[in-house]
């Protein structure tokens, strides 16, 4: 396997990085440190920072041209998504990173069409209606349900834990469509947000953000020609979302983890723990997983540039990143003190680094995207093919 980027490669990045260094006025720190900008504000911030992205290219890199990408690969994919970790994450995130995918995979000529243009430039935002109140981590079972009606469907049900539903213009829903067949039972459906039989909450999160909320459907109109696949094949274009979920940002976490530690190290030089040997040795340890981390995405990288649709391995990739992230968190609360408790707009906060909302936040990734449990359950059965008992 070849570590190595290629010339063309090489020369995309400096392209990239030139762009950026025109385009980005702010980095996306120094917009959470702006009192002036509440949640609407910064994601319309987002909104805006996505249009500009896509007038340039920058997004759907390795989808066709055809469907509005640059039809190169997943590396200079994952390329963009490291050299781009200062930058405001885009609006529809949900949409391009796991939709996108499905919609060129799955969809229909008219559907592609009529979804990803206005999905890629931010004019529509989407969110995910996967997760339900008595189905998260068991996804297959949910009880939202998708009645005929005509030709058509009405939504009956509830899905949580939606992550930019207050913003978003569409849901993509997995909906029982027969209640008697756990995973043949399940059907994709794209929803317009804006219409009767809809109700969003926006659920407060322990950093003090609504990002994510509750969608009620009390008769929401589904449309059949919005079926992704037929009826009854939810469940495995559903896979198909929740690997590209855990497999599509195989460098940028390692990206975005070398500024935290670059960051951590700078604290405990300045406040002169560094000589001790065991914050050397908790920092070194953590230095060490990241290259692991890193060589592990180089080798999803040569997966998929193979040709190869991201399968169970990107359990992997999720266990450990979302456990690392969680690790470094408290190692950086632990050693870094009353700065790594500040909060961003907090004049005892560390320049470089939100380290209370990722203290916070990192509770979490080790339970979006399928908990570290419904992981190792993949890992063991999928890949190590390890009896159920």
């Amino acid at each position: 396997m070849d570590l190595h980027f290629s010339e063309e490669q090489q020369q995309f990045r400096a392209q990239l990085r030139d762009w950026l260094k025109d385009n980005l006025e702010r980095r996306w720190i120094e917009e959470l440190r702006d009192p002036s900008n509440d949640q609407k504000k910064l994601f319309d911030i987002r909104r805006s920072w996505q249009g500009k992205l896509n007038a340039a290219g920058y997004l759907g890199i390795h989808w066709p041209k055809k469907w509005g990408g640059r039809g190169l690969t997943v590396v200079e994919q994952a390329i963009f998504a490291a050299e781009t970790i200062h930058a405001p994450p885009i609006a529809s995130r949900v949409g391009i990173n796991l939709l996108g995918p499905a919609l060129i995979h799955h969809g229909t000529e008219e559907q592609r069409r009529r979804f990803v243009p206005k999905m890629l430039s931010g004019e529509e935002v989407w969110c995910q209606g996967f997760s339900e109140p008595e189905a998260g981590s068991d996804l297959a079972a949910l009880r939202t349900r998708a009645i005929p009606d005509g030709d058509d469907f009405r939504l009956e049900g509830q899905k949580v834990w939606t992550t930019f539903a207050p913003w978003s213009d569409w849901i993509f829903v997995l909906a029982r469509t027969d209640p008697e067949d756990r995973y043949g039972g399940i059907t994709f459906f794209l929803v317009s947000l804006h219409q009767e039989g809809i109700e969003v909450r926006p659920i407060r999160q322990m950093t003090g953000e609504s990002e994510f909320g509750e969608v009620f459907f009390d008769g929401a109109l589904a449309k059949r020609e919005h079926i992704i696949g037929a009826v009854g094949e939810g469940w495995p274009i559903a896979m198909t979302v929740l690997a590209y979920e855990r497999g599509s940002m195989s460098l940028a976490h390692p990206a975005r983890f070398d500024h935290y530690l670059q960051d951590l190290v700078k604290g405990v030089r300045q406040n002169g723990t560094i000589q001790r040997a065991d914050v050397r040795e908790k920092i070194a340890r953590l230095l060490v997983e990241n290259e692991v981390m890193r060589a592990n995405g180089f080798r999803t990288l040569a997966s998929l540039v193979s040709g190869q649709a991201p399968g169970p391995e990107a359990s992997l990739e999720k266990v450990f990143w979302s456990e690392y992230s969680r690790h470094l968190a408290d190692t950086a609360l632990e050693l870094l003190g009353f700065q790594a408790h500040s909060l961003v707009r907090s004049p005892s906060a560390r320049a470089e680094m939100d380290w209370g909302h990722e203290a916070l936040y990192c509770r979490a990734v080790t339970i979006y995207a399928g908990s570290s449990e419904i992981q190792r359950n993949i890992i063991s059965k999928r890949i190590l093919k390890l009896p159920s008992s």
